[in-house]
């Protein structure tokens, strides 16, 4: 039997989710229950898991359990950008071999086609999910050069893409700050809470399928159902789930379950959200009413101003820290809160009067060698993990190919997968921790105005 499995803490009160209508959670699992698959986690990745489930199987009985309530975890504290080009942070320009861009980027369009055939049939909000581009957006002279090697990078394989100069780019943001952007038409940009909590009620509408919020697994051990069969027991604070299989789709949090013992590397980066800005503010900044920013440098900032259910607003995101036991501090958002605020500053100084309303910190997990955590990890026990930074396309995908793998599904949704080999291990943990963050903030510091 694991010892008991301790949920990680979410630092901060999440913009997204905050600006949100109350949403009534599902109830916590109070009980015994059985089913077919247990899937772990309601993110990205164990609510495209479950849909695929689903799809392939739709008589299964299928349990999702989820530590806290859906929206309120890392799925609904990202920046909300499902892109589906190269996008490895570690580069100097998002950009990595040809061979494997390529490949990736046909695995990310094919989480994007899923996501979007969910948001048209669930009928979700307008700005849950807007198929509308992204910009990579250059303060300084070494960002446009980003934006010139990924655009070269780009037409190498066959991609699509414009470059806007700086008057454009002002009359985008109403800002003269940026000096240029280069603009693909792939992403989708999502309202990260709206999204995942319209995902999983609209999953939860399927007689066969069961949620169960604010219901944290505690242990996961192998029950001997016979001698040919196998059930897994997943215990809550309130219930137990037996199920022949299971998906674990709880990203870096795998490792406290015993798998993939330090072959992740767990990543916090931060993000502030305004209040609302009134009409006169509105009015004081110009530029379009929505938009949404990348960097031109993987370590700076990015930016999206938003409209909608909520109001107007802006949100900055920016740093990035090393935090191998998967919690920082409220102390530590406060602090890095004082950051965004002079990004924000730097870029809206006419809007120096508009105060922050919310910050926060979101878990990232990463590999050494940019690969997920996939894979039968035993008997019965399907992973679907490791995101590398991208977990609204790169988890939606490995949520879809672990469903796949647990089904034994024929035919794939996620065609371009090729089974990729283990995330590598890592160095000693004080060498981890010193070199990791110490890489980090020099890249930060070497970022200047894209900051």
């Amino acid at each position: 039997m694991l010892k008991k499995i301790r949920v990680a803490a979410n630092p901060g009160v999440s913009g997204w989710q905050a600006i949100l209508p109350t949403r009534k959670p599902q109830s916590a699992l109070n009980g015994s229950v059985c089913a077919d698959y247990l899937v772990v986690g309601a993110g990205f990745a164990g609510l495209a898991a479950a849909r695929r489930l689903s799809q392939i199987e739709p008589d299964a009985k299928i349990i999702i359990l989820e530590a806290c309530e859906v929206g309120e975890g890392p799925a609904g504290r990202n920046s909300g950008f499902m892109i589906d080009l190269p996008h490895d942070l570690s580069s100097q320009d998002y950009a990595g071999s040809a061979e494997i861009d390529k490949q990736q980027t046909l695995i990310n369009r094919s989480a994007i086609a899923f996501a979007k055939s969910a948001f048209d049939e669930y009928s979700m909000p307008p700005e849950a999910m807007q198929c509308v581009g992204k910009t990579n957006a250059a303060a300084t002279a070494k960002g446009l050069a980003c934006n010139t090697q990924y655009a070269q990078h780009l037409e190498r394989i066959g991609e699509d893409y414009h470059l806007l100069d700086a008057q454009q780019m002002q009359s985008m943001t109403g800002v003269d700050y940026y000096l240029g952007g280069l603009w693909t038409p792939g992403t989708a940009i999502l309202q990260p809470a709206n999204y995942i909590s319209s995902l999983a009620d609209g999953l939860t509408k399927n007689k066969n399928i069961h949620l169960f919020e604010n219901s944290a697994v505690t242990n996961l051990d192998k029950q001997n159902a016979s001698a040919a069969d196998t059930l897994w027991r997943a215990k809550t604070k309130q219930g137990v789930v037996q199920a022949a299989k299971v998906i674990l789709a709880v990203n870096g949090m795998i490792e406290r379950f015993g798998y993939f013992q330090q072959r992740l590397m767990h990543v916090f980066t931060y993000a502030s959200m305004t209040r609302v800005l009134t009409t006169s503010e509105v009015k004081q900044l110009g530029g379009e009413p929505t938009w949404a920013f990348t960097s031109a440098d993987p370590m700076g900032s990015s930016i999206r101003r938003i409209s909608g259910t909520g109001g107007d607003r802006i949100m900055v995101r920016n740093r990035f820290t090393y935090d191998p036991n998967m919690e920082v501090s409220e102390k530590r958002v406060a602090s890095v809160a004082k950051d965004h605020r002079k990004a924000f500053d730097a870029r809206f100084s006419m809007l120096r009067s508009v105060e922050t309303e919310y910050s926060w910190g979101g878990r990232l997990c990463l590999s050494r060698n940019n690969v997920f955590a996939t894979g039968e990890v035993e008997e019965g026990v399907f992973s679907a993990c490791c995101q590398n930074g991208l977990g609204t396309a790169k988890g939606t995908a490995i949520g879809i190919i672990a469903a796949e793998q647990a089904s034994a599904a024929q035919a794939s949704l996620v065609p371009d997968y090729k089974k990729e080999e283990l995330p590598k291990k890592l160095l000693p943990k004080p060498l981890m921790y010193l070199g990791a963050n110490g890489y980090m903030h020099w890249k930060e510091m070497c970022a200047g105005k894209d900051k």
